[in-house]
């Protein structure tokens, strides 16, 4: 099939450290390419990837330094989408929700997997009024916030069998805590738990501009006053096996309608088990008492703590490879895609104008 994805440009694909979408994107991607499908990645221009790469700004947004206003990026990004539409029997889109108008002519032919969170108040008007959009969710709890809209499937994120290394015994034996700073994700809540289990924290996250503030204000604090607990910022992918397999588990805190959970997977993969609050999709991925333990409150938390040396990280790991690979996420959207192709009308598009030659440096 020729198969069109498109990215956010926020990061690369794959990110250089903290990316959740474009790192799904760019997994995809590459599987597709290697199960021999004829694959177009619209990304920023620093991506990484076997695909043709069509650069829709010179390199990633998020890190540009001075800031740069990402709205003319899409634009630009959208106009080559439109203009080539017709090349591609499906073109998937992992933007959110900014295509929509741009895509009225073919909608049949397009996917969009919904990567955020769904209970904010003004998407429900927005996808009233754009039907016709083929869309996929990452979870079955990720709807439930939704009207009646046009679903093609739930597929599960899935990463390759070999990007993180299984660890069968942690040598340090901390408790890991891997995203991004910020209210939600509760850190605080890491903080407690560690603090009252008394084993040592490692906290690697990013932290947005958007929740400086509460870093300063909040997490920070509880970081200098706790010496079991340690800050060590973004890591990398490589890190990453290193962190995550070194811990005894993956703290997972969260206090909102989590769509997915990437981290979750990525320490099954290493064989690490994850306690989670019972939020959003945490249930459909976690297998209480298998891969981890699904909780309710800082007190079961620390209790699971106490349970972990019941679970056996080879079967973690053995539930990372039954469930969540990228080639099983791969095949799950190809079938998506060979239904949406085979139903899509063969609506002619209209001539567009040529863009001219624009300057994409940030």
């Amino acid at each position: 099939m020729k198969i069109a994805q498109i990215a956010p440009l926020a990061e690369r694909c794959p990110p250089l450290l903290y990316g959740g979408t474009e790192r799904v994107v760019s997994y995809l991607t590459e599987e597709l390419v290697a199960q021999g499908h004829d694959v177009t990645l619209f990304a920023s221009g620093d991506s990484i990837t076997a695909a043709e790469l069509v650069p829709c700004c010179e390199r990633a947004l998020r890190l540009a330094d001075p800031p740069v206003e990402a709205l003319p990026f899409y634009a630009i990004m959208l106009e080559e989408i439109a203009r080539r539409a017709d090349e591609f029997d499906v073109l998937h889109f992992h933007i959110d929700l900014m295509h929509a108008p741009v895509v009225r002519a073919f909608a049949e032919r397009t996917l969009t997997t919904l990567h955020g969170r769904l209970d904010l108040r003004e998407l429900q008007p927005f996808y009233r009024a754009f039907p016709r959009l083929p869309l996929v969710s990452i979870s079955h709890a990720q709807r439930r916030p939704m009207p009646p809209v046009n679903w093609a499937g739930t597929v599960h994120h899935g990463l390759p069998r070999d990007l993180l290394t299984f660890t069968p015994q942690p040598r340090e034996g901390y408790l890991a805590f891997l995203g991004r700073i910020s209210p939600e994700k509760r850190p605080d809540r890491a903080i407690e738990i560690a603090a009252r289990t008394g084993m040592p924290l490692k906290i690697a996250a990013k932290i947005d501009r958007a929740d400086k503030v509460y870093w300063d204000e909040k997490i920070g604090p509880l970081v200098r006053a706790h010496a079991n607990v340690e800050y060590i910022g973004e890591i990398t992918e490589r890190q990453k096996s290193e962190f995550l397999g070194g811990a005894k588990a993956l703290l997972f805190p969260i206090d909102w309608e989590e769509p997915f959970g990437l981290v979750v997977i990525e320490a099954m993969a290493c064989g690490t088990p994850v306690v989670a609050f019972r939020r959003g999709s945490v249930p459909e991925i976690l297998d209480h008492d298998v891969s981890g333990f699904v909780i309710d409150s800082i007190d079961e938390a620390v209790a699971a703590i106490m349970r972990l040396d019941s679970l056996d990280r080879e079967t973690v790991r053995a539930q990372f490879e039954a469930r969540f690979t990228v080639e099983r996420m791969a095949l799950d959207y190809v079938d998506i895609y060979r239904r949406l192709s085979a139903g899509a009308s063969a609506a002619v598009l209209p001539q567009l104008v040529q863009p001219s030659q624009v300057s994409l440096a940030v």
